[in-house]
């Protein structure tokens, strides 16, 4: 089935969400929202998307309402949350338990909020546990506080936090071997580009279908 775009309105805003339907059979939905300086077009978002459809897995890729509206730069952190509050009912819709999930910023939001919102699980892409350069700025609290079964896929090179910089805890965590935050690999990698987006989505795909209802 072909993606369809539809925007929904909230509280900060009017927000798009881009549906790619699962095949033949949709188990779960997993929603994806962008970070706080890219789009839906992140490089894994868009595997995400193209691979999880065929393995019962509707992806719903979340336009931020600050990105709808053409803004260069998002809110505060409070507003990302009510924004991804009044995205819920559209991503629950279907009757299917919902990932909420994102990269970066996108991610912060899924971990705080999955727990009011009911979600089944989050996933973490790129997770910004601090600051570049400011590890004593840690924001691990919102992720150990996100209380379902979490997925973080983190770049072995994130400056945001290195896959070693992370507190144990309940969740899983699968590293990118040689991928900064954006998960991109440098040509003197060891693995190119592609297979570095085939672990995230070959990742994904495992963890997803041990949550599959």
């Amino acid at each position: 089935m072909e993606p369809s775009a539809g925007t929904v309105e909230t509280d900060a805003g009017l927000a798009r969400i881009t549906w790619h339907p699962a095949r033949p059979t949709a188990r779960l939905v997993l929603a994806l929202s962008h970070g706080a300086g890219g789009g839906i077009e992140a490089r894994d978002l868009k595997a995400l998307a193209a691979v999880l459809p065929a393995h019962g897995v509707t992806v719903a890729l979340v336009e931020q309402p600050w990105r709808v509206a053409g803004k260069k730069v998002a809110p505060a952190p409070k507003t990302l949350d009510i924004g991804w509050r009044g995205l819920w009912p559209a991503l629950t819709k279907p009757g299917l338990p919902v990932i909420s999930g994102g990269r970066s910023a996108g991610a912060r939001v899924a971990c705080r909020t999955a727990g009011e919102l009911g979600a089944h699980a989050v996933l973490a892409l790129g997770f910004p546990l601090h600051p570049p350069g400011r590890p004593e700025k840690s924001r691990a609290d919102e992720l150990l506080g996100a209380g379902v079964p979490t997925l973080v896929v983190q770049g072995g090179n994130d400056p945001f936090g290195r896959p070693g910089e992370f507190p144990e805890g309940v969740h899983e965590l699968v590293e990118v071997a040689h991928g900064d935050h954006g998960l991109a690999v440098p040509k003197r990698a060891d693995i190119t580009q592609e297979e570095a987006l085939t672990v995230v989505t070959d990742a994904v795909v495992r963890w997803a279908g041990s949550l599959m209802p």
